[in-house]
């Protein structure tokens, strides 16, 4: 890496660190909800903030490694992860997220990124495009199934491709008892594949990783978030080495984003089992589309650094505010909607609770005890 290392980093002010530990917390709510990872959220969220596209990657796939190993658990708890397909699909998926971090440092050490005033112009770049194109394939297509099933008056979601697929009976077909699905290794080696390239490109692995399992392996929303959790613990500490290796990973980014997601990953976790399976589906490609349009309000700034764009420099800060406002707005909105059905429920079962406890003999008080002896007056 041309250059000491320090000048990867930023640096970080109260307000810039409040932000990141802010980042960390909605990140860990989405996760837990959707199993993403957070990382759609967290790492443009980093970008905003003037940290390099591949320190941020870096940073969040070793934050990944924690976070998703307490969420794994609380949906192991809550029988959410088939442990068998996360480890078939860890083989390659390691491979996905070395080849990542291969052509990230190519990127950005051959292109003289880090040097003068386009400071990781290219690597962000790509980062963003990469972002923007596979996401808003990922949200269009979720909001399409949704839209459709709503009118088919089924809200399931689509086994076309599982059907498609089974025609072929690509042996040898591998039984999954949790998912209670039976796929094809070779399907299941090519998903894990992209997994791994996407979380070491972008730090998203579970928009590639959760749909696949949904469609393609036909197994259900809420095993699908804990299982790609449990995938993306693995996932995460292999990245975290190979990024640690070249020198990418801001250990301070790091564990603020700790400070946040810890507490969030356990209320999204809990999410899953009050919020119908629908809405999980639906918000998660709201969110996905409203996280792209911030990437893509980004994209010019880029291509004026790196001397693409004939544009006056003083409107990247217009640009980098807007791309900030639509990723808080995504986040927020999301957490919001998140926590409000949590709470509900939780108020529902409290209340359930205190009426059954009413009713039965010996826990109501006196009332409960004089009733036998006015009858039988």
């Amino acid at each position: 890496m041309a250059g000491p290392l320090g000048e990867l980093f930023i640096d970080l002010s109260w307000a810039a660190a409040l932000q990141v530990v802010f980042l960390g917390f909605v990140g860990g709510v989405l996760s837990g909800f959707i199993g993403s990872g957070g990382a759609f959220f967290m790492t443009p969220g980093m970008m905003n903030l003037g940290v390099m596209g591949p320190v941020a990657v870096a940073s969040n796939i070793t934050h990944k490694f924690g976070k998703a190993m307490v969420g794994s658990k609380k949906h192991g708890e809550l029988g959410n992860v088939d442990k068998k397909l996360s480890l078939f699909m860890l083989f390659t998926a390691a491979i996905g997220i070395r080849l990542a971090v291969w052509v990230m440092k190519l990127l950005f050490v051959g292109s003289g990124d880090g040097q003068g005033g386009d400071k990781g112009a290219g690597a962000n770049l790509y980062i963003s495009l990469v972002f923007a194109s596979v996401l808003s394939l990922v949200s269009i297509s979720m909001l399409r199934d949704i839209i459709r099933s709503r009118r088919a008056g089924d809200t399931a979601p689509s086994t076309r491709i599982v059907d498609f697929l089974s025609r072929f009976r690509l042996y040898p077909l591998i039984r999954f008892p949790v998912a209670d699905v039976r796929v094809s290794l070779w399907v299941i080696l090519v998903c894990g594949l992209a997994t791994g390239y996407l979380a070491g490109t972008i730090g998203v692995g579970g928009f590639i990783g959760v749909p696949a399992m949904i469609y393609v392996f036909g197994v259900p929303a809420t095993v699908a978030t804990g299982s790609e959790l449990y995938l993306a613990m693995f996932m995460g500490a292999f990245g975290a080495l190979n990024y640690a290796y070249e020198g990418m990973v801001d250990i301070r980014l790091v564990l603020l984003l700790y400070g946040g997601s810890l507490c969030g990953i356990y209320i999204g976790a809990y999410g899953t089992k009050v919020v119908k399976e629908v809405l999980i589906r639906t918000v998660t490609a709201i969110i996905i589309l409203i996280c792209v349009l911030s990437r893509v309000v980004a994209i010019p700034v880029y291509l004026q650094q790196l001397g693409y764009l004939q544009m006056d420099p003083a409107y990247n800060t217009y640009f980098n505010l807007s791309s900030k406002a639509l990723l808080y707005t995504a986040g927020i909105s999301g957490s919001l909607l998140i926590l409000f059905f949590v709470f509900r429920s939780y108020r529902q079962r409290r209340r359930i609770h205190a009426s059954l406890t009413t009713g039965v003999p010996g826990m109501a008080g006196g009332d409960a005890g004089a009733a036998p002896s006015g009858r039988g007056a």
